[in-house]
């Protein structure tokens, strides 16, 4: 450096001379080090298969399930130690819906899913309640009088070997899910319904190969998966309940949102070919195959030129004193004077229900004008020999939980059926409002 340069100048050279040396002596510090580890330069990337594998559910209780079952329900290794972790510390067993949730491992939508098929109690002051009913029903053993092939056993038959309705329902959701049949041994025991002590008592009676041949399994589904045939029938869309949708190819859940559709958006009735075209869940080729079986009786359909479907109403006046309540549709409940509201908020109750089996029920219905509405009973008779009803031991979970005098006790009752085989002892213990039990039992068998 040049000692004749002022002070400040010689400073700055100085700095920037270490700093570049500290520079080349890092950099040759870090090469000398990957140089002797290679292997630490780059980490491996691993990709995981993404693909789920479909979980079949049923009824559990999670204080029984061990490492493997857990995992089966969908959730990792390291979740499943958390959660058994979280086991020991609130005392060696679940207490209650409401302890489980706590469980950070779970995630709220994970346990949305799993909710439904818990046997734990809602909170832990129904303790007792679960200690009661839920550990003489983990007891249940199989009855087994010999060598059989599950491939033929139905829902009825797994219940009367030992499993629950729901498991045996699952059981058999698990086999169509195989392609129809449970290939062999092998198979039937990933089932997640049937835990190893299980497993164990049946295998000798399984009329099934121990493994399966190859590509079985891929077969089976093919042939499960293939488009069944549908036997079409003449219907009127307005008078069709959600079974009679199935039978026509579509899926509960899309029957559900057929009649929902038709109910709420076009305050119940279809009203035009058209209107049914336009429901999202009914693809272009599925209403071709049916556009032939649909009568519409509240009007006549006609087509223009630009395939618009004109609907043009009856002319003829509706005979009240001859028509059925439960068969009124909207535009002969316009005819007789309610307006588009009160006459939509008609039909989609009178559907809800499956039917009026009360003249008084009709009073129920929201917007309706009570006036007219004594005026229709006084002149239409009420016909209720075909309404739907059911016993609670058998109601299917569908129907309670959508069928308006049902669905706030719906989940309650397919609690408590699980272990009362008494209708009467269901009621007893629902402890539903007087005014409720007397408008479910209307819709009881």
């Amino acid at each position: 450096m040049n000692p004749k340069l002022p002070y400040q100048i010689r400073k700055r050279q100085f700095y920037a001379l270490a700093i570049f040396g500290g520079a080349i002596l890092i950099s040759q510090l870090i090469f000398n080090h990957f140089n002797k580890n290679p292997e630490n330069t780059f980490q491996k990337i691993e990709f995981s298969n993404s693909k789920k594998q479909e979980i079949i559910l049923s009824e559990f209780d999670p204080n029984s399930l061990d490492e493997k079952q857990w995992m089966q329900l969908g959730f990792s290794e390291k979740q499943v130690k958390t959660i058994l972790k979280y086991k020991n510390i609130v005392g060696g067993n679940f207490s209650s819906k409401d302890q489980l949730k706590k469980c950070y491992a779970i995630s709220e939508e994970k346990f949305a899913a799993l909710e439904p098929y818990i046997l734990l109690p809602e909170t832990s002051s129904s303790k007792e309640f679960y200690t009661k009913n839920y550990q003489n029903f983990e007891k249940k053993q199989l009855k087994i009088s010999g060598k059989f092939n599950p491939d033929l056993y139905t829902e009825n038959d797994w219940q009367k070997m030992g499993f629950s309705e729901k498991q045996s329902a699952a059981i058999v959701k698990y086999k169509k899910y195989l392609g129809g049949s449970f290939i062999s041994k092998e198979k039937f025991k990933e089932c997640f319904i049937i835990n190893d002590e299980n497993y164990k008592k049946l295998h000798p009676y399984l009329i099934l190969p121990e493994k399966a041949p190859e590509n079985q399994l891929e077969k089976n589904r093919n042939i499960a998966f293939e488009k069944p045939k549908i036997k079409y029938f003449e219907f009127n869309p307005n008078e069709l309940n959600a079974e009679g949708w199935q039978k026509l190819g579509f899926s509960e859940k899309q029957a559900q949102v057929i009649i929902n559709y038709r109910d709420r958006n076009l305050k119940g009735s279809f009203k035009s070919l058209e209107d049914i075209e336009k429901c999202f869940v009914i693809s272009a080729e599925k209403f071709n195959e049916m556009k032939s079986f649909i009568k519409l009786s509240t009007h006549e359909i006609a087509e223009n030129k630009n395939n618009n479907y004109i609907p043009k109403p009856l002319v003829n006046k509706t005979d009240f004193s001859k028509t059925n309540l439960n068969k009124l549709t909207y535009a002969q409940l316009i005819e007789f004077g309610f307006d588009e509201k009160s006459a939509g908020s008609f039909i989609g109750f009178r559907n809800k229900l499956g039917g009026f089996v009360s003249e008084n029920q009709i009073f129920e219905t929201y917007n309706i004008d009570k006036n007219l509405a004594e005026k229709l009973i006084k002149v239409s008779p009420l016909e209720n020999d075909n309404i739907q009803k059911y016993n609670l031991l058998d109601a299917p979970e569908s129907w309670l939980k959508n069928h308006p005098y049902f669905r706030y006790y719906a989940n309650k009752i397919i609690f408590l059926r699980v272990s009362f085989p008494s209708e009467k002892e269901i009621l007893r213990k629902l402890k539903a409002k007087p005014e409720d039990e007397v408008k479910m039992k209307l819709y009881l068998k």
